[in-house]
């Protein structure tokens, strides 16, 4: 889009020379073709080194814009944006694309839909009711079993099995509130990537993200009934069990094991080789690696059972 459009869009005074934007990025991300935008002044270390062309932005935080980004100052950035993320959807599905490309020895069902630009590797078996949307590409070997929904835009490595029910790319949890409290969805323009050798199980849904990636990597087990939610980050050969959950952009490391029932608040950041006990509610980063958690808020495992002892000897 040119950016005098997208000025006229959000009611922004158009007082700069126009350029070509490709799409909305965070500011770590950012590109010089790309917009970007700010929610809060936590983001100023951000602002002061973004190389997008152009920010959305309030006037409290106009003075720690670099010199050469453009200015579009407006009330509410997380709003605006989420007006603005609608124009940088891509179609759901888009017949301009080549027809699917299916790997030598694979078996499809018949009653698969494979939409246009899919890509499935050799030897994979993708059964019944199954749907693969545009630009998704399926690793070699990898099983989908009946009625598992992938969404545009997403990578499933080779050697996964995915079970029944699954959904793979659905849009994340995001919208943004006008100051009359009226919701605008936030398109979540991203992806889901998941790397090899990962099985996930049946009724899971693992979201795509705003803008870059959700990322499951090698080795990951999720157990039915786990919801990703957009932008998490799930390590190495982590073990999530059922019921359990992540709340957006949380990232955790390599081996965590998440007990079921167990749930993680937005933006942390977990150290590799922790354990949560079944229906922990983990609300701060773990920095620590090895450390064994229960309880909400979570805290040390012994410490949890000690209290446990008190809290009965309480009751008696």
């Amino acid at each position: 889009m040119k950016l005098s459009d997208i000025a006229t869009i959000l009611s922004c005074d158009i007082d700069f020379k126009d350029i070509d934007i490709k799409r909305i990025n965070n500011l770590k991300d950012a590109k010089n073709d790309e917009i970007s935008f700010v929610i809060s002044s936590k983001y100023i270390k951000d602002i002061k080194t973004t190389k997008a062309s152009a920010i959305i932005i309030s006037d409290a935080l106009l003075e720690y814009v670099p010199d050469g980004c453009i200015t579009l100052s407006v009330d509410n950035p997380e709003y605006s944006m989420a007006i603005l993320s609608k124009y940088f959807a891509p179609p759901i599905e888009d017949d301009s694309l080549p027809p699917a490309l299916v790997g030598e020895g694979s078996k499809i069902s018949p009653k698969a839909e494979i939409a246009n630009g899919a890509k499935i590797g050799k030897n994979c078996t993708i059964l019944a009711h199954v749907y693969i949307g545009a630009n998704t590409t399926i690793g070699d070997n990898t099983i989908i079993y009946p009625s598992v929904t992938i969404y545009r835009d997403c990578n499933i490595g080779s050697d996964c099995i995915i079970h029944s029910n699954t959904a793979i790319g659905s849009d994340g949890f995001g919208f943004a509130t006008s100051a009359q409290g009226e919701h605008k969805k936030i398109y979540q323009n991203g992806n889901v990537i998941i790397e090899d050798d990962v099985e996930i199980g049946s009724n899971v849904s693992i979201d795509r993200a705003v803008f870059s990636s959700t990322l499951i990597k090698k080795g990951v087990r999720i157990d039915n009934l786990v919801q990703v939610a957009h932008n998490c980050e799930i390590g190495e050969y982590s073990v999530l069990v059922s019921q359990s959950g992540c709340s957006g952009s949380t990232k955790l490391g390599r081996n965590v094991v998440v007990g079921g029932q167990a749930a993680f608040t937005g933006h942390l950041e977990i150290a590799p080789f922790s354990t949560f006990a079944a229906r922990s509610g983990v609300t701060k980063s773990i920095k620590k690696s090895g450390l064994t958690f229960a309880g909400f808020p979570a805290i040390n495992h012994r410490q949890w059972l000690k209290l446990q002892v008190k809290i009965a000897k309480l009751l008696k």
